[in-house]
């Protein structure tokens, strides 16, 4: 892969410069504070060093010392299952979203319970995210949506009625104030924050997929990413969202199975509640024509809004039918996504890193594909039945993945570099940074904190670790 492929606008370093994988040194976790010291005071490592590449060595250094701190254990037993975790985006708070109705805030720094609130839903809490540093939007079972504001948790800001099964997940489009949720109905479903009341928001069913498990907005809210339980990935490009679609009216509609590089066929017609698009693209066999030309012409023709594309991502040693996929996450500057899917006979799960592929293929043999399988590691499947959720950290240099009782910290290499930075000429291994053992059940759900060097992890029993850097 070219150096062009792998350097992103706004990277700091230039083609050919020494990256920190390359530097002679490693901070050691003794010298951290030292090496703060003698930068205060103006003995740094020199003009010629990048600072930010310097900061996050030593980002890398603190990674690696995370433990749990036995002052700073939150305990949920009383309201069931931890079965998410959110910051507030300045770190203030840390929420937690409980199988018993329940949703509890917690001053991350302090340590210090800060609020219940009681019977938040009718069933599981499921998921949490916040609109800004106040405004924050729950989830549940019960088919609801309750918005939350932290200045007053003495009611709700309203309840927002729309879906017709369990609600699983929330996202946030601060371009236009909307708020898009998606559950076991099927449906994603965008809400109009703009013209909120007391008794709710205006809404409309964007989008809707059978099987339908989880979704995500890009960082820049210019794609959406649906995962399903029939082992199929949803992205819908030039992201729309004040239009709904209806899926029958896109001609750009198309599948791509991984199975060999010599045999890549669309698979769109397997995907129930979406109609047939029975056609073959990229293999000159099929169609007669050089697969190059084909993919410049798909490249001159260009996409309208909300083109859809429907891909069933490669699985290493699972390459002959869709895998369920559990867990969706996004890279936070937008270069990849991150999935966890199950095995064929579930002992096992995959978490799997694709890199996105906007531009003309890799090679002129093969066909264009957004992802690209770029680094994966194998999981036991410690649990069966419930959800694990990763996170990336910040910087998008690690991953925190649930782990039996503890969580694992992955790095695309050794050196925690960035992706860009390190990306393989083939799929290879994630390498693990750090495993920590430390709760008493099946862990579920972790992560980072956006501004503070933390990681939280909630597990089956309703334990709570929070992980900082110890010396």
């Amino acid at each position: 892969m070219s150096a062009e492929r792998r350097r992103r606008p706004g990277e700091p370093s230039q083609p050919g410069e020494p990256g920190p994988a390359r530097r002679s040194g490693h901070h050691r976790p003794a010298g951290v504070f030292s090496w703060v010291h003698s930068r205060s005071v103006g003995r740094g490592l020199g003009p010629l060093v990048d600072p930010g590449r310097e900061t996050y060595c030593i980002m890398t250094s603190l990674y690696g010392s995370m433990n749990p701190a036995d002052s700073v254990t939150l305990s949920t037993k009383t309201y069931g299952a931890a079965f998410n975790l959110e910051y507030s985006p300045d770190g203030s708070v840390l929420t937690v979203a409980c199988e018993l109705t329940e949703v509890l805030l917690f001053d991350p720094v302090s340590s210090k319970h800060i609020k219940t609130l009681s019977e938040a839903h009718e069933d599981c809490v499921n998921n949490i995210r916040f609109l800004d540093n106040r405004l924050f939007a729950t989830c549940s079972d019960d088919t609801t949506v309750a918005l939350w504001d932290l200045r007053n948790l003495n009611t709700k800001v309203c309840t927002l009625h729309g879906h017709t099964s369990w609600v699983k997940n929330i996202e946030y489009d601060t371009n236009t104030r909307l708020l898009v949720t998606s559950g076991f109905d099927g449906n994603v479903i965008t809400w109009d924050t703009n013209r909120c009341t007391e008794d709710g928001c205006p809404h409309k069913t964007f989008f809707h997929t059978r099987y339908l498990m989880r979704m995500r907005l890009t960082p820049d809210c210019s794609k959406m990413l649906i995962s399903t339980s029939s082992g199929y990935l949803l992205i819908l490009h030039d992201l729309d969202l004040t239009q709904s679609l209806e899926v029958s009216n896109f001609r750009s509609l198309r599948g791509i199975r991984s199975a060999s590089n010599t045999d890549l066929t669309t698979s769109s017609c397997s995907l129930p509640g979406l109609r047939s698009q029975n056609h073959r693209i990229g293999t000159s066999q099929s169609s007669g024509k050089d697969s190059s030309q084909s993919c410049a012409q798909t490249e001159r023709e260009g996409f309208p809004r909300n083109s859809l594309e429907v891909l069933t991502p490669e699985i290493p040693a699972e390459r002959d039918r869709g895998n369920c996929i559990t867990s969706l996450q996004l890279h936070p500057k937008g270069w990849a996504t991150l999935i966890r899917c199950t095995s064929n006979t579930d002992d096992q799960e995959w978490t799997c890193i694709y890199e996105f592929q906007d531009g003309p293929p890799v090679r002129a043999s093969s066909p264009r594909c957004s992802l690209s399988l770029t680094h994966y590691i194998e999981e036991a499947n410690v649990g069966r039945g419930y959800i694990k959720e990763l996170c990336f950290s910040p910087d998008g240099r690690l991953i925190c993945s649930p782990f039996g009782y503890g969580i694992r910290l992955l790095g695309f290499d050794s050196q925690c570099n960035e992706l860009c930075d390190c990306l393989p000429r083939e799929a290879t291994a994630l390498q693990e940074i750090r495993t920590i053992y430390s709760h008493s059940d099946v862990v579920l759900t972790t992560k980072f904190s956006p501004t503070h060097c933390q990681l939280a992890s909630g597990c089956l029993c309703g334990q709570v670790y929070l992980y900082q850097p110890k010396f």
